[in-house]
């Protein structure tokens, strides 16, 4: 699909309809609730890989194997807290197990309204170990609310004084309060993401924490003694301001974070079928290859 007609072609499918109103997010939260959306692998995946399953603390937990293995990745995907994982999601870490030679662990992680986001952090937190153990070193990665929940571990992983060789973020959710006070000037250009529905959401995901607890929104943790970060943002993401403020926290603490920041392209850019999207793809799989 042309890079130009994404925006209109999300607009058309009303894809925003979760978080333009809270009653869009509170009607989405019942139909998950009511009706749960199918999770497993596509029946056709590339060639060079194992696709297994175990159940890991009550979770179906996948494992992307390539032919060779040099390394581990855990990648979290997003939906928003309350959507299940998709067949972009599976391809793309299908593509990392391929490309950068790593056992990818694919966690299907309890969402709104049965999780929340310790329960999230602390079962990620628990397959990182496990990767490091099977697979050797292991990154992180995350899309969206996946991205929350990736640097919350990330955060965790440090204060157990282990440092990961990679995490990379796309377009991830970093301040669940929703307060940036860019996040207006970006909305009428995101075709996907908006303010009353996240609201909702994130009220929900937050569990018994604080809104600001780092758990909930990592943008509030201290970042010092994390491993190098990789943020994909596009301009016209209403979480594009967050990543901003994330790199100025990341220069200010000494963390190095590198920032791919593409104008005019929408949330999760990185997973779409576009000349900008598969372009990210090439950047991230050579990240993180080269980080192991």
């Amino acid at each position: 699909m042309p890079d130009a007609l994404v925006p209109l072609a999300l607009r058309m499918i009303r894809a925003n309809r979760t978080f333009v109103t809270a009653d869009g997010a509170r009607q989405r939260i019942r139909e998950r609730e009511l009706r749960p959306q199918s999770f497993g692998p596509p029946a056709r995946m590339r060639s060079g890989i194992r696709v297994g399953v175990e159940h890991v603390d009550g979770w179906p937990v996948y494992t992307i194997r390539p032919r060779t293995v040099r390394g581990g990745a855990v990648y979290v995907h997003g939906g928003g807290w309350v959507n299940e994982i998709a067949t972009q999601h599976w391809h793309l870490a299908a593509r990392i197990a391929d490309e950068a030679s790593m056992a990818v662990t694919v966690p299907i992680y309890p969402l709104v309204p049965f999780g929340t986001a310790r329960l999230a952090r602390d079962g990620v937190l628990a397959l990182v170990h496990r990767s490091s153990e099977r697979f050797g070193p292991t990154c992180l990665a995350g899309d969206s609310a996946g991205g929350q929940i990736a640097l919350s571990t990330a955060l965790a992983l440090r204060d157990e004084g282990i440092t990961l060789p990679q995490t990379v973020l796309i377009s991830p959710a970093l301040d669940l309060s929703w307060s940036n006070p860019r996040i207006p000037e970006v909305q009428p250009t995101d075709p996907w993401l908006g303010t009353p529905g996240g609201k909702v959401l994130a009220e929900r995901w937050r569990g018994d924490l604080d809104l600001l607890d780092p758990i909930v929104s990592p943008l509030f943790g201290e970042l010092a003694g994390l491993g190098p970060l990789t943020v994909f943002t596009g301009t016209r993401d209403v979480l594009n301001p967050d990543a901003h403020l994330l790199g100025e926290k990341a220069a200010a603490a000494g963390v190095p974070l590198d920032l791919h920041e593409a104008v005019g392209q929408v949330h999760v850019y990185p997973l779409l079928p576009t000349r900008a999207g598969l372009a990210a793809q090439d950047d991230l799989v050579a990240i993180l290859r080269h980080a192991i």
